[in-house]
C-alpha cells in the first residue's frame, strides 16, 4: 500500500515527573524523564513491573495528567488525546460485536464512505488479514486479533504509535512472529514507534534504541542504540553480547555469568 500519507514525527519529552496520591500517601512512579524520540524511530523501553513504562506511555498518549515537565509532539504539547497517537495495549480491545473490518474503521465515521473502504481495506492487508474481513473479534486467534488492534490503530494515520506490551499475553511462537509483522509494518510504514516491553530479548530484536529504566520511581538508567542491521539473528554473537549488557543493569555479574556460563 501507498505510504504518502504517513507522517513521521519526533517526540520530546523535559522533566518528567509524576506522582500518584497526594499528602502522606504519595507515591513517586517517574522522576526527571528527559527523551527525544527521532522521527521514523522504533524505540523500545524495558524495565521490570512498576517502574513506570505504561505512566510513561500514557502520558504521552494524552491519557495521565498531573505531571510536571513538558511533552511536545512536533514542537506541540501534548495536552490529551489525539489522532496523531495511535495506540495499542496488551489485550486487544476490540468490539466484540463489530467484524474486522469495522473494527479497524470505527474511528473513520468522518471519512466520505469510498475513502474509509479504500483505507480499511489497505491496512487490514497491510497487517495481512484480508479474508478475515467479516470475522468477529471471537473467530480469531490472540495473533489475529492483535493485528487488528494494530491496523486499528495506523488506519488514522497516527505521527507516533505507542504500544503497552502488546505481545505479553501470547504464547512464545505467536509472539515471535507478532515481531516479524510489526517489523514488516514498520519497515513499509516508518510510523514513529514507541514499544514497552519487560522482555529483554524482544526489545533487542525489534529496536533502532533501548531505553532502560530503573525500578520506582522510574528514571532512565541507559539509552543504547542498536546498530545491528535488520534481519536480526536472535542467536547472533553480537545479539548475545547486547543482551548480557542490559542483564547488568538489572542483575549482578554473578547472575549474568551463570546465566551465560561464563
Amino acid at each position: 500500500m501507498s505510504t504518502a500519507n504517513v507522517v513521521n514525527s519526533s517526540l520530546d519529552i523535559q522533566n518528567v515527573s509524576k506522582t500518584f496520591g497526594s499528602n502522606g500517601d504519595s507515591l513517586l512512579a517517574l522522576q526527571d524523564i528527559n527523551l527525544l524520540i527521532a522521527p521514523g524511530e522504533f524505540t523500545c523501553v524495558v524495565g521490570g513491573s512498576g517502574c513506570g513504562k505504561t505512566t510513561l506511555l500514557r502520558i504521552i498518549a494524552g491519557l495521565e495528567g498531573a505531571y510536571t515537565g513538558r511533552v511536545t509532539l512536533d514542537g506541540n504539547p501534548i495536552t490529551g488525546p489525539g489522532l496523531d497517537r495511535g495506540i495499542v495495549f496488551q489485550e486487544h480491545r476490540l468490539l466484540p460485536w463489530l467484524t474486522v473490518e469495522k473494527n479497524v474503521g470505527f474511528g473513520l465515521s468522518d471519512l466520505p464512505s469510498n475513502e474509509r473502504r479504500t483505507r480499511v481495506a489497505n491496512y487490514i492487508d497491510l497487517v495481512g488479514l484480508r479474508g478475515f474481513e467479516h470475522n468477529y473479534p471471537h473467530q480469531l486467534s490472540g495473533g489475529m486479533a492483535q493485528r487488528v488492534a494494530i491496523a486499528r490503530a495506523l488506519v488514522s494515520h497516527p505521527h507516533l504509535l505507542l504500544l503497552d506490551e502488546p505481545f505479553g499475553a501470547l504464547d512464545a511462537l505467536t509472539r515471535i512472529r507478532m515481531q516479524q509483522e510489526l517489523l514488516r509494518i514498520w519497515q513499509a510504514q516508518r510510523t514513529t514507534m514507541i514499544f514497552v516491553t519487560h522482555d529483554i530479548d524482544e526489545a533487542i530484536y525489534l529496536a533502532d534504541r533501548i531505553v532502560i529504566m530503573s525500578p520506582r520511581p522510574g528514571t532512565i538508567k541507559r539509552i543504547l542504540r542498536v546498530e545491528i542491521p535488520r534481519p536480526r539473528d536472535r542467536a547472533s554473537l553480537q545479539l548475545t553480547e547486547l543482551r548480557k549488557s542490559i542483564y547488568r543493569e538489572f542483575f549482578t555479574e554473578e547472575d549474568v555469568a551463570e546465566d551465560y556460563e561464563i
